[in-house]
């Protein structure tokens, strides 16, 4: 637009179209090829997007399928051939991905979501597995008990041949009663929040602290024995 017609509002004459003839349908082709190049160039693109879309999650829903095969092993114990596809579900599956990149994407998203729905529904079918009260209190009675044990084969090691009944008398007396009771103390610190109560098991505290002890004695009568 001129300075002329920007002072007087004039509006610029549009191109007027090629007359009839070779030329102008030769515009009219080249145009139309370039709308055909531009319109499969777009759709290239797009299949290639969808492609490469289907692909990652195919990996994904592969993945999560593999885990859920392996926990309904492990924790249902159900058969691996209870888990193989029927031939309706392989002909439902063909059918679903048969209309292209788009369609398998589709597909493979819808199977992502259901298998994202199997494991919540696994989640609440399988339990979660808690430990026994009496092998999770071991766990605290044991390393207290060991240290008895421990502490005794010290004593009897370092103490003179005289003075050994007396330290096996105290020994015997106060250390798994003490062990014990740091025992029942940590469980309750560690386990104090349990809704349903604390589970101290003390009869089998009682075995594992007393256990040192009679292993101890057993060492000394064993060793007199052999003297």
């Amino acid at each position: 637009m001129t300075d002329q017609q920007q002072a007087t509002g004039a509006v610029p004459a549009q191109p007027t179209p090629p007359a009839p003839g070779p030329w102008a349908d030769y515009l009219a082709t080249a145009q139309r090829l370039d709308a055909v190049r531009r319109a499969a160039s777009a759709a290239a693109t797009e299949h290639q997007a969808a492609v490469t879309s289907a692909r990652l999650e195919l990996s994904a829903v592969r993945a999560r399928l593999v885990a859920q095969e392996a926990r309904l092993s492990r924790e249902l114990a159900v058969p691996p051939a209870e888990l193989t596809p029927l031939p309706v579900d392989r002909e439902v599956a063909a059918r679903a991905a048969a209309g292209g990149p788009a369609a398998a994407l589709a597909a493979l998203q819808q199977a992502r979501r259901t298998a994202e729905a199997g494991d919540a529904l696994l989640t609440e079918a399988v339990p979660a597995r808690r430990w026994r009260p009496w092998a999770r209190n071991l766990l605290i009675y044991g390393p207290f008990a060991a240290v008895v044990l421990i502490v005794q084969i010290v004593l009897y090691l370092v103490a003179s041949p005289g003075s050994v009944p007396t330290y096996a008398l105290l020994c015997g007396l106060s250390m798994p009663v003490l062990a014990f009771g740091l025992g029942w103390v940590t469980i309750g610190f560690v386990y104090g929040g349990d809704p349903e109560g604390v589970d101290r098991t003390p009869i089998v505290g009682a075995v594992a602290c007393l256990t040192p002890v009679l292993l101890t004695c057993m060492g000394v009568g064993l060793t007199s024995f052999l003297n």
